[in-house]
């Protein structure tokens, strides 16, 4: 990040962008509005363009890098002005900060605004504490709770600690830990798709963890994963909650948990 943005951020409240991304848009709009409320509690001045798009991520886990490149050119000219760009899930803030650089590799110009954007591009627990130092105050959740770290944001972001120290703010809410927390959970993107056979054996051994450890409410950080587990948990008649860390957070998760009736 160069001096004059550190410098133009440290002098007035950050212009951040919310990158609310497909799945909490189309499947649980929840999770944008406690990225919003989080972002906002943490002094933020919060924008949310309505023209953004996927990130690309589907078409280029599919090998389908020219239309990735449009959809990424789209993203860096849509969020370029603000001075952070944040996103409630590591898979898709991931795209945007590893992969982005790589699609457009046949454009230099464009290859170069896509890093420079990707330093601004942040996974919302990872900025909510590395660069807001914030701790969220008040919030209750009294429960006991495990959580998924997923791959993009674990190995891409190296989002770990960040939701753990958020968490262990929240009042009653007693963290335990889970037996292969860093493994995948067989969701993938389109992985699941392509092999639902081989992702149903690696969700059914990560339900099985989480079902082991005890607990009452399932947390992590990409709704993808969450949707996924969530999925297994009810076929196998679990009563575990599951929820994405931002509506514990922001004091949301009275609502129905992922997968549940409203």
């Amino acid at each position: 990040m160069s001096n004059t943005l550190k410098s133009s951020a440290s002098r007035s409240v950050p212009r951040v962008a919310l990158f609310v991304t497909c799945l909490a848009d189309a499947m649980r709009p929840s999770v944008g509005f406690a990225a919003l409320k989080l972002l906002q509690d943490a002094g933020c001045k919060v924008e949310v363009p309505t023209q953004q798009t996927c990130c690309g991520q589907p078409a280029f886990n599919s090998g389908d890098t020219k239309d990735t490149a449009v959809l990424a050119r789209r993203f860096i000219e849509l969020f370029e002005p603000y001075d952070y760009v944040v996103g409630p899930s590591g898979s898709c803030v991931g795209m945007t900060r590893a992969h982005y650089p790589e699609a457009l590799a046949d454009d230099a110009a464009w290859a170069e605004r896509a890093r420079r954007l990707g330093e601004r591009t942040f996974e919302l627990m990872s900025f909510l504490v590395d660069v807001m130092h914030y701790k969220p105050t008040g919030v209750q959740f009294p429960a006991t709770a495990t959580y998924h770290d997923s791959c993009s944001g674990l190995r891409e972001l190296g989002v770990f600690e960040q939701p753990r120290a958020l968490l262990g703010a929240v009042s009653g809410l007693e963290m335990k830990a889970l037996e292969g927390n860093d493994v995948c959970c067989g969701f993938g993107g389109t992985f699941c798709v392509k092999y639902p056979a081989i992702s149903n054996a690696v969700v059914s051994e990560k339900a099985a963890a989480v079902q082991r450890s005890g607990v009452q409410v399932l947390l992590g950080g990409d709704l993808g994963c969450l949707m996924n587990m969530a999925g297994k948990l009810h076929r196998n008649g679990s009563p575990v909650r599951v929820y994405h860390a931002a509506e514990v957070l922001a004091g949301m998760a009275d609502a129905p948990a992922v997968g549940e009736k409203g």
